[in-house]
């Protein structure tokens, strides 16, 4: 315990560097360049969402895949990403911070462009599977080089930044899917995938600080990291945003999974299916950042259960209106609601861990988050299936934003969110 009382696993960077720790650091003369190159490989996760979702309707005609099927296709790559968000997170505090991001970029580029050469739904669904190892490995490296990078004082806004390169590329998907489909169908969608391979990774490797390894007790390992997560004062906090990432994962892959199918089920054509999907990652971009503003000064805790209830709200409205201007809106508060509650999660379980387990703790987040996102595309699929509308789908949405926002009230605020107003 310190003086204050405060478990030894939560105690300040700045106290672990005064014990002698030797916690990395960014070089300053580059934090925003580093924040850019991870907002750039986050948008490919975020383009890889959304392509299966855009090019489903014509995967299903092609290979004439049931609903079930094509939600249960859809939820194969989130078992790779949960491997990988748990791999790569201790991973990066042993090994370093560029190696497993470069490597995890690479690894996801090859596998995604290798989908366009699937010839039926086996070969497409162990492809995907593969690329999710690599997609799930990137984001909590991304997440621990941006918060070591970001500027004093503005670490909720830089996280959120960078994560708004995740419904970035959903838009990206979205509007591509608009113009490419209707001419080249949907394998040059999954090729355009090799740009990470040709920008990012040569870019990755001039920018990027190595971070992570040579520090004594990442040397333990991935299971001792692990178990750090697990143990005194961190155990209840742990939970609760495992719990939460579960909750909001099996929102957002539910819904940018089957959105444009769920459009079209109601009645809409699917340019207007794509266009509710372009304004469900446009909400996610404009409401995140407005959120990571909002946290940086009220703090995470408050802002996201807020953001949690702005979801459960908005899918509540899609269920019951038909008007489409009022749905669209709809849409783009559930984008908020959804990816934007996630991106906020994702900051405060950076922020909240110590240096020492940072990547392990936000992998181990996602990676049990994955958990949601497996389960959200299959069980819309089989909702779908039996009861042929989308308001069912819609409720479940609903239902699991409000556990989210429940959730949010039983963990300890992040640093230096405990010291504003209103949130001791």
């Amino acid at each position: 315990m310190t003086k204050a009382g405060v478990p030894a696993e939560l105690r300040h960077p700045a106290a672990e560097l005064r014990a002698g720790a030797a916690a990395p650091r960014s070089p300053q003369r580059l934090p925003w360049a580093v924040i850019a190159i991870c907002g750039t490989a986050i948008a490919f996760d975020g383009y890889d969402l959304v392509v299966y979702g855009a090019t489903l309707l014509s995967l299903r005609a092609e290979w004439g895949m049931s609903a079930a099927q094509a939600g249960m296709l859809g939820s194969l790559p989130l078992l790779g990403m949960l491997l990988g968000s748990m791999l790569a997170g201790a991973a990066a505090d042993r090994w370093g911070r560029r190696r497993v991001f470069v490597g995890a970029v690479a690894w996801f580029s090859v596998f995604t462009v290798a989908c366009a050469l699937a010839a039926g739904p086996t070969a497409f669904a162990g492809l995907r599977l593969l690329a999710g190892l690599g997609l799930g490995g990137v984001l909590p490296v991304a997440a621990a080089l941006t918060m070591e990078s970001a500027p004093p004082g503005r670490a909720n806004l830089a996280y959120v930044i960078m994560q708004s390169g995740y419904p970035a590329g959903g838009i990206a998907a979205s509007l591509l899917a608009l113009v490419q489909l209707p001419a080249y169908g949907w394998r040059v969608m999954y090729a355009v995938a090799a740009a990470p391979l040709l920008v990012i990774v040569p870019l990755a490797f001039r920018c990027l600080p190595s971070g992570g390894a040579g520090r004594g007790e990442s040397e333990a390992g991935g299971a001792a990291s692990v178990r750090k997560l697990l143990s005194g004062g961190l155990r209840r906090h742990t939970l609760v945003f495992w719990g939460m990432s579960l909750a909001s994962l099996l929102f957002v892959y539910g819904m940018n999974t089957w959105l444009p199918s769920l459009m079209v089920a109601a009645g809409h054509t699917l340019s207007s299916g794509l266009g509710f999907l372009a304004a469900f990652n446009a909400g996610a971009i404009l409401g995140g950042l407005c959120g990571g503003w909002a946290a940086d000064r009220w703090g995470s805790r408050r802002v996201v259960a807020v953001s949690f209830l702005c979801g459960a709200a908005a899918v509540g409205v899609l269920a019951g209106v038909a008007d489409e201007g009022v749905m669209l809106s709809a849409v783009a508060l559930a984008g908020y609601g959804a990816v934007g509650t996630q991106t906020l999660i994702n900051g405060w379980v950076t922020r909240f861990y110590p240096d020492r387990v940072r990547a392990t703790g936000i992998g181990w987040s996602l990676g049990i988050g994955r958990f949601g996102g497996i389960a959200g595309p299959f069980a819309v699929g089989v909702i779908e299936q039996a009861s042929g509308t989308a308001a069912a789908a819609f409720a479940l949405f609903a239902a699991v934003a409000l556990g989210g926002a429940a959730l949010s009230f039983l963990a300890r605020p992040a640093r230096g969110d405990r010291h504003r107003v209103g949130n001791k």
